[in-house]
């Protein structure tokens, strides 16, 4: 992973260290397969998780991008449990956003139960607005990403689409694994979603549901606003029957 600032192909933001691992990881892992650069934006160090401290996080970010093969990763410091969606921050979005050129970015889902993803979301894509105003007063050339997609993981219905992670599950897991501060075995800390359930084995399962979808072993879902463009539906795949 570089230290110096590319610009990306697709771009991941979201509000905490270990939220695009777990939703989005599979498909950064999958772009990186196939050749593209990747980039994370994490709003917060994090610093008000009840396991760890931001010094960990931070530790345990660089190791989960390593195993994803992403390409720049960057943190922008903003206040963790405070998130707000201020025009100060839209701004600094926008400007990593020019700064990085993404074709396209993955934000939260919209359904969120903590408040700062929620926040990143709508804020993440406001900015992505505000990056293409030529006018706008923000440090570099005007850009605006051509597609935004919004993982579903741990998510209701609806979903566009399916994404194939067979080939990057393992990896993907090992990605959030990383992140020992907050997984690790002792006291419970892998039933941090549902008392009882595995975070791994939740996962998993969730990944294997979204598979089934598209008759393959394991998925990721994502929801897009616009509909979908069809060319030739003699070549669409997932059998009918």
């Amino acid at each position: 992973m570089t230290n110096t600032t590319p610009q990306v192909d697709a771009l991941a933001l979201a509000a905490h260290r270990d939220d695009i691992e777990i939703t989005c990881g599979g498909l950064l892992i999958k772009f990186a397969d196939r050749g593209y650069k990747t980039g994370i934006v994490d709003f917060t160090a994090g610093e008000m998780g009840t396991r760890g401290t931001e010094i960990d996080r931070a530790r345990e970010a660089e190791e989960a991008a390593r195993v994803m093969g992403v390409t720049y990763r960057e943190n922008l410091g903003m206040p963790d449990a405070r998130l707000e969606n201020t025009l100060e921050n839209r701004l600094r979005v926008a400007e990593t956003i020019r700064r990085l050129k993404p074709k396209l970015v993955i934000l939260p889902h919209r359904d969120q139960r903590h408040p700062d993803h929620r926040v990143a979301g709508e804020m993440a894509y406001d900015a992505c607005y505000l990056a293409g105003l030529k006018k706008m007063d923000i440090p570099g050339e005007a850009h605006r990403p051509h597609k935004i997609l919004y993982a579903s993981f741990f998510r209701k219905p609806p979903y566009s689409f399916v994404v194939d992670i067979t080939d990057q599950l393992e990896r993907k897991l090992e990605a959030v694994r990383a992140y020992h501060s907050q997984f690790a075995t002792e006291d419970g800390q892998t039933s941090i979603y549902q008392p009882g359930v595995n975070i791994f084995d939740l996962m998993r399962e969730d990944a294997r549901r979204f598979g089934q979808m598209i008759r393959k072993t394991y998925g990721e879902g994502y929801f897009i606003k616009e509909m979908i463009e069809i060319d030739d539906p003699l070549t669409m795949s997932v059998n009918s029957i």
